[in-house]
């Protein structure tokens, strides 16, 4: 019998796409937006695409999608220029054509059974942050969206005006382009940017859960992307309250869609520790799956 693949496995492809857009942030950080029609009717929260920064460089790069738009065809990615591939990426302007495959990986498996999610992002693990959060949004979930970083947020940011249980003056400002939507968000860094709460961004989850009754928490599951040290502290919030948890790895990919198996990582499954690729049995897998010394 042959194995049937899931279906984000079978929505994978190649096209040349054209740059709509190239904003550049503070901390070169850039949001670029693809005309991608073939990654945009596929996309996913979760999902990521595997790009050619240049023609020069034969070697793509894996971006995770922040957002898309399926009838107007179009894809969008936040990076930042930390590399050779990147900075190529960063060159690239309005009209370029720039090779996409994708979308590539298996997304959040985001079925709304709970009616508040809670989003926790750093870094270049905030973009899928985003998108999901317009994903449960459109389906009539409230989720509450938190962002780390220590370079400046490459989002306009605002004063909210929106309510968040357990979270006061000490953490004030919500990203402008989520709160528009109505949902809600609030910002943590180290650095002192205004309206930020100092410390980490799981201490600022942790605030936030413990304002909630055991009936609201019931009501709770945990959604993350970011560095390995934050997503371990995300899986030792969720057993804190026990709550169930996903998490999205970042891992250095060559071929990004399971040939050359250099993205695998150690995961527990029923059947004990197995060695699993990022790129397409992932990137997102159960936070005790990753951490299971923790969950």
């Amino acid at each position: 019998m042959t194995k049937k693949h899931p279906d984000y496995r079978g929505s994978i492809a190649v096209e040349d796409a054209i740059v709509i857009s190239h904003q550049h942030f503070a901390a070169d950080q850039y949001i670029l937006r693809l005309n991608s029609p073939r990654c945009a009717e596929h996309a996913m929260p979760g999902s990521f695409s595997h790009l050619q920064c240049s023609p020069e460089l034969p070697m793509r790069r894996p971006l995770s999608i922040m957002r898309s738009d399926k009838q107007a065809g179009w894809v969008e990615y936040l990076y930042r220029d930390v590399g050779r591939g990147t900075h190529a990426l960063a060159q690239r302007r309005v009209g370029d054509s720039i090779s996409v495959m994708g979308p590539i990986g298996k997304p959040f498996a985001a079925s709304g059974s709970k009616s508040r999610p809670l989003l926790i992002g750093g870094g270049v693990g905030i973009p899928p942050m985003i998108f999901l959060a317009q994903h449960l949004k459109q389906q009539g979930i409230e989720p509450l969206v938190l962002m780390g970083s220590e370079v400046p947020f490459p989002f306009a940011t605002h004063a909210s005006l929106l309510k968040v249980p357990g979270l006061g003056n000490e953490a004030s400002h919500a990203i402008a382009l989520l709160e528009e939507q109505a949902i809600a968000s609030r910002l943590a860094s180290r650095q002192g940017y205004q309206g930020s709460y100092q410390g980490y961004v799981t201490d600022l989850g942790r605030a936030h859960l413990r304002s909630l009754s055991q009936a609201e928490l019931a009501e709770v599951e945990i959604f993350s992307c970011g560095p390995h040290p934050m997503l371990a502290a995300c899986a030792k919030l969720a057993k804190e309250f026990a709550l169930e948890c996903q998490v999205s790895l970042e891992e250095y990919m060559a071929c990004a869609v399971g040939g050359c198996a250099g993205c695998v990582v150690e995961v527990l499954t029923e059947t004990g520790p197995a060695m699993k690729r990022v790129c397409v049995d992932g990137p997102v897998f159960k936070a005790a799956q990753v951490f299971p010394e923790i969950s």
